[in-house]
């Protein structure tokens, strides 16, 4: 074995050290991370979080309302106040929130966020609520399918605010509401991402699901018993990491679109349409 002559080495660690401590030299570059794998449920259409997790809306809920009962009574004097508000701007917001498709759906909350939500301007958002879309909605449907229970536009036989609609939700339970356990969750969920507006999103979100009887899609017990259905989501949802993940980079999104100064745009319109309110509706 070959001996090495510390007299010969020495020389060039002191001369190293002239210039400051001896570095290790540097490691090989890390691979990059795998892309997260988004599951769909149809090309471009994302899945959800939770799977078949989902919070059992039949096994939360009470029953709806029984025709001929006071509860039921209620539900049919709000309907009947909430169809007087046809031919306002209130109704043609209600018409907007009505489609849950995207890219639409996604801007619903820009006003009360101040800042726009678009695939481009926030990816990660727009990601977040497209899956918690699929959750919410889908935690309603245990309770939907099993009580079946009839729409107002079916019982009075009259018109929703989206005709195209209309053959579907014939057959599509009424309670509890879809679209206002998506909206409740969107409300809370964005309240975390955004305390500073929580006032403005949590009116906002109250709205939305409030506009399914102004649509005449819904009972008021189907929108109440809604947000019940969206708080138990959010909930499993906070369990989930990839949810998780998003909250956190959506979080970023919106902070630094907040500070490059983007505005949402068309908030006067919908600001004066949230002044009309259903009367009998606390």
């Amino acid at each position: 074995m070959r001996v090495v002559n510390p007299l010969v080495v020495l020389p060039l660690v002191l001369a190293g050290c002239a210039s400051g401590p001896l570095q290790p030299p540097p490691p090989p570059p890390a691979a990059a991370a795998p892309a997260r794998v988004v599951p769909e449920l149809r090309p471009g259409i994302p899945a959800g979080y939770l799977g078949r997790a989902l919070p059992d809306s039949l096994a939360l809920l009470p029953p709806p309302p029984a025709k001929g009962s006071p509860g039921f009574a209620q539900d049919q004097a709000i309907s009947r106040a909430a169809q007087k508000l046809r031919r306002t701007p209130r109704y043609a917001l209600a018409t907007a929130d009505a489609d849950l498709r995207f890219p639409h759906v996604a801007s619903a909350f820009s006003c009360a966020l101040g800042i726009p939500i678009s695939q481009q301007d926030t990816p990660r958002l727009y990601l977040l609520l497209q899956r918690s879309l699929v959750d919410a909605g889908l935690a309603t449907y245990a309770a939907k399918d099993h009580y079946k229970r009839t729409r107002p536009f079916v019982f009075y036989k009259e018109a929703t605010c989206a005709p195209a609609d209309e053959a579907q939700l014939r057959t599509d339970g009424s309670y509890p509401s879809g679209h206002t356990a998506i909206s409740w969750t969107w409300a809370l969920l964005l309240t975390e991402l955004s305390p500073g507006q929580a006032d403005a999103l949590l009116a906002r979100g109250r709205a939305f699901g409030e506009n399914r009887l102004i649509c005449n899609a819904h009972w008021q017990s189907d929108v109440l018993q809604g947000r019940a259905v969206a708080a138990g989501a959010l909930a499993m949802l906070h369990a989930n990491a990839d949810f998780n993940d998003d909250m956190a980079a959506a979080r970023a999104e919106i902070s630094s679109l907040r500070g490059s100064g983007v505005p949402a745009s068309g908030c006067d319109a919908e600001a004066a349409a949230l002044q009309i309110r259903i009367p009998g509706v606390q």
